[in-house]
């Protein structure tokens, strides 16, 4: 039988890297994408040696208005088919949406909002024409936050959440099932990043999860067709007091007056 393959974006860690592992246990072969070409190397050289799948690595900055027909026109060079999309590339600014630069915000968008929408654009009708796919989108619990002051984070990841359903809609009875994964706070490198490590740290014990655990649910959901996940406990109790509107009957709502639909 032939390997179904998964491309990764932000795989050279966190969140990423633990779904290559999981996926690479499962038998996937691996198109590893991010920025870093050292890091995606090692990891997907661990991961051949581990589990003899085909790893193939795409060193590509998704800030930039062509990498994701860059990424997917690589895919094809290699005569990969991609079955499985997780777009998990992120990032976020720690300073005021008015004392940060246009560059900086216009990055953010592209990565996480244009890169995300064009990316499973351009795999998600050969995924209709087999008959099967899974795309996993990293929102966040953020998208169900009260919006925080300056940043764009929350907005950003609420358009991820509401996206995901609604491509979920379209595209489940074709086989392929998109799920919203939406992690609170997470183990990974996230926070350092952000220049917040440091304040991070001081919260509860208790509010934090691993990268690890976040992944095993985030892949058990969108295989069992689920359009939205919010791994942990706590995360979920969270995400429900900050909604008024269960995502379960937004999402029925949705399709009952949705035009297209009727």
């Amino acid at each position: 039988m032939t390997r179904r393959t998964a491309l990764i974006t932000g795989a050279s860690a966190g969140i990423g890297t633990s779904f290559a592992r999981l996926l690479a246990a499962e038998g996937h072969d691996l198109l590893l994408v991010a920025r870093r070409a050292d890091r995606l190397t090692a990891l997907a050289d661990e991961l051949h040696r581990r589990h003899g799948v085909r790893v193939e690595t795409c060193a590509a900055d998704l800030t930039d208005l062509g990498a994701p027909r860059a990424v997917t026109a690589f895919a094809a060079e290699q005569g990969m088919t991609v079955d499985v999309l997780v777009n998990n590339a992120g990032t976020s600014s720690s300073t005021a949406f008015a004392d940060t630069s246009w560059t900086v915000l216009a990055g953010e968008l592209q990565l996480m909002v244009t890169a995300v929408t064009e990316l499973t654009h351009l795999v998600v009708p050969g995924m209709k024409e087999r008959g099967w796919g899974r795309v996993v989108n990293l929102s966040s619990l953020a998208a169900f936050s009260p919006p925080a002051a300056s940043l764009l984070y929350s907005g950003i990841k609420s358009y991820v959440l509401y996206v995901s359903q609604a491509l979920d809609m379209e595209l489940k009875p074709h086989g392929v099932h998109v799920t919203a994964l939406c992690p609170g706070f997470t183990h990974t490198e996230f926070h350092q990043e952000m220049g917040v490590a440091d304040a991070a740290s001081k919260l509860p014990a208790f509010v934090w999860q691993e990268a690890d655990d976040v992944v095993r649910e985030g892949w058990a959901a969108v295989s069992a067709g689920k359009p939205v996940c919010v791994p942990g406990a706590v995360n979920k109790v969270l995400s429900h007091a900050t909604r008024p509107v269960p995502y379960r009957l937004q999402y029925a709502l949705g399709r009952r007056f949705n035009p297209l639909e009727a």
